[in-house]
């Protein structure tokens, strides 16, 4: 991922100037923290300075993810910042940061800081403005209208099952429930006498959607409606309009769907304008494929999560 975790990224900086120091930049980086003020240092190893913006900087993260800003949280943070320059510093002494591992690894880590900071500083100079959300909710609303529908089904195998159950509703349209119970192979609807709860006819299958969205309250299919799970039969208990939330209430998040759009569209352009050349793409190893592979099957024939109920006033 371009982008890594604010964790990872305030270790990597830690680390980054860690690493890289060897005995002469530790001398270097004593005498600069000399000449910071008293507070600046949180605490120094083996003459070399920890700084308090690095304690504040991993705490205001950790602080994001639940640790308390306390004396233990900082003394924790403290000693763990002294273990890492501990190891460092005898890292450096023995001449680790000058291998071609270390170096890749620290110019990897580096690019990766470099790439969040860009990021980081994106967000901030290009906020998103009411236009830009009054834009975006416009068409999301747009593809939110339509109807909803509460309905009940039956499905079956055989056309010759579906029409002896239209015949058997025909004489007695109350029997639906008891029908569903005893002949549905809908495991996820036939205990409840078929019913589907509410739904958009999108999120079906495009045969059962259709079927729906033409049938009148309290009506059923006359005719089987087939599709790739067998036949249903279908029976129309309500329809009412898409619950549409307002844009207020949908800020926040739409606000970072914005943000996130945004930012792709950045970083698309960034990259079709540069020029990148693949010289050595590593071969791909083969995949041996199982021996046996099962295919799953979808528990619900007609999978569409019920609609919540709209807020009462």
């Amino acid at each position: 991922m371009l982008i890594k975790s604010r964790v990872v990224l305030t270790s990597a900086v830690a680390l980054l100037a860690l690493s890289a120091c060897n005995s002469k930049d530790a001398d270097k980086t004593v005498a600069a923290g000399t000449s910071a003020s008293p507070a600046a240092v949180a605490a120094t190893v083996n003459g070399t300075a920890i700084s308090q913006k690095q304690v504040e900087m991993i705490l205001k993260q950790q602080a994001s993810q639940g640790m308390p800003d306390n004396a233990e949280s900082r003394k924790l943070i403290i000693d763990n910042l002294a273990m890492q320059l501990i190891v460092a510093q005898e890292a450096a002494k023995k001449g680790l940061d000058k291998t071609p591992e270390v170096v890749d690894q620290l110019e990897m880590i580096k690019q990766s800081v470099m790439a969040d900071a860009y990021v980081q500083d994106y967000m901030k100079t290009n906020t998103v403005t009411d236009a830009m959300l009054t834009a975006e909710y416009d068409k999301i609303k747009a593809q939110a209208a339509g109807n909803q529908y509460k309905a009940r089904h039956i499905l079956v195998e055989k056309e010759a099952d579906a029409k002896d159950i239209i015949a058997k509703l025909k004489k007695d349209p109350k029997a639906f429930e008891a029908l569903a119970k005893a002949k549905s192979k809908d495991p996820g609807s036939k205990d409840k006498g078929g019913d589907l709860g509410w739904f958009d006819p999108r999120g079906m299958v495009p045969e059962f959607g259709a079927a729906v969205a033409k049938l009148e309250k309290d009506k059923f299919t006359e005719e089987p409606v087939k599709s790739q799970f067998g036949y249903h039969v279908i029976m129309l208990d309500d329809t009412r309009a898409n619950p549409i939330p307002t844009l207020e209430q949908v800020k926040p998040r739409l606000t970072q769907q914005v943000q996130q759009q945004n930012m792709k569209k950045m970083l698309d352009d960034m990259k079709a304008k540069a020029k990148i050349e693949i010289t050595a793409a590593p071969a791909l190893a083969p995949v041996a494929a199982p021996a046996s592979a099962a295919v799953a099957t979808p528990a619900t024939p007609v999978a569409a999560p019920a609609a919540a109920e709209p807020a009462k006033k």
